[in-house]
């Protein structure tokens, strides 16, 4: 296949040059490469630059390598293993090591399951094509005590609620569709890897999680224990959502009203790790600035977001000026912005106090 040289970060990569440069990416040769999870791609070394320690990674999906690269050149202290599954990536994998002059990162070819079942590493990364599920026990198996898990799902239609009989399948939790279709999923997600360590008796403590593009992604640092484990399991909640008085609310029991999860209620961002990373240098520093800030700024203690469509349509009023309704909501309690959506907000504030903050912004 073709192949051209692009420059992501700092780290000089040979990808094809049929592949993906937006949405959720297409398989269009041997080896997929996108070129829109550079932001993705990102994260994960501005992190693992944050931690300024020796880490032993697992890209367990590497593809072109792209990922493993820019990890090994970029956060130097890191010893990666590149590894894909699929005899046609080792030579691009091969030749991005060599383009880089790296000794701290090596090709393997195995299927993730037998790599993690005879190695363990300090930093498991998944980023499937589609979803994670079938990979998680592994993941979980290959990951050291107190190790680093980092989760891609790119099946973001079931889990938002567009398929949620196949949500249902795969993450054993029921979607919802609407205002807070990505928060719940990216909170699906989390859930499911709460119940899958508890299996092993083992919890979590969230680092990053968040929805970006087309994808979830959450890094999560494993606890050991079943008292971490039944923790992150009292975590879990079931949702219900009435669209007229905009009520949420949440039950550890599920009822006629609390339908949709379990979700994970916990936070979905650790600040100590946030203010730790640096987006000096990335492929993106502009985007990585920006997000940065609101995943620091984001109000997590209170789920679920709400979106300035819903209220409007609800009070059935104009949508005001968004930096002046923040203004408003912020005098009445706190709120703050969310990545999740640039029209939405999360809030302490009561369903009433925000109808009520929203129609005196209307009428300013």
């Amino acid at each position: 296949m073709d192949a051209v040289r692009i420059t992501e970060g700092s780290t000089l990569l040979e990808v094809p040059a049929s592949h993906s440069a937006g949405g959720p990416g297409k398989i269009l040769g041997t080896v997929f490469f996108n070129e829109q999870m550079a932001f993705n791609r990102d994260v994960s070394v501005m992190f693992l630059r944050s931690l300024d320690k020796e880490v032993t990674v697992a890209d367990c999906m590497t593809a072109t390598g792209s990922r493993a690269v820019r990890i090994a050149n970029e956060a130097p202290k890191t010893i990666v293993t590149a590894n894909d599954i699929n005899a046609g990536a080792i030579p691009w994998i091969e030749g991005n090591i060599r383009l880089n002059d790296l000794t701290n990162c090596r090709a393997v070819r195995s299927s993730l399951h037998s790599l993690l079942a005879d190695e363990v590493f300090g930093y498991v990364d998944l980023d499937p094509f589609g979803s994670p599920v079938p990979f998680l026990h592994s993941a979980i198996q290959g990951c050291k005590r107190k190790g680093i898990l980092a989760i891609t799902a790119t099946d973001t239609a079931p889990l938002a609620g567009a398929h949620r009989a196949k949500c249902e399948r795969r993450y054993q939790s029921r979607p919802i569709r609407g205002p807070m279709c990505h928060e719940v999923g990216l909170r699906i997600v989390l859930a499911t890897m709460a119940r899958e360590l508890a299996k092993f008796d083992r919890g979590f403590k969230p680092l990053i999680s968040f929805f970006a593009d087309h994808y979830f992604r959450v890094y999560v640092q494993v606890v050991e224990g079943t008292t971490a484990a039944d923790a992150c399991l009292d975590s879990l909640a079931y949702l219900s959502y009435d669209p007229v008085t905009l009520d949420r609310s949440v039950s550890h029991e599920k009822d006629a009203q609390h339908v949709y999860g379990p979700v994970w209620t916990g936070p979905l961002f650790d600040l100590p790790t946030l203010e730790a990373m640096s987006p000096e240098g990335m492929a993106d520093p502009r985007r990585c600035s920006r997000m940065l800030g609101l995943w620091k700024d984001e109000l997590d203690t209170h789920p679920f977001l709400y979106e300035v469509s819903e209220l409007s349509s609800a009070l059935k009023t104009q949508t005001p000026r968004y930096d002046h309704l923040m203004e408003v909501l912020n005098s009445y309690g706190r709120t703050s912005r969310t990545h999740l959506s640039p029209t939405a907000f999360k809030t302490v504030l009561s369903p009433k106090e925000v109808k009520d903050a929203f129609l005196e912004a209307v009428g300013d």
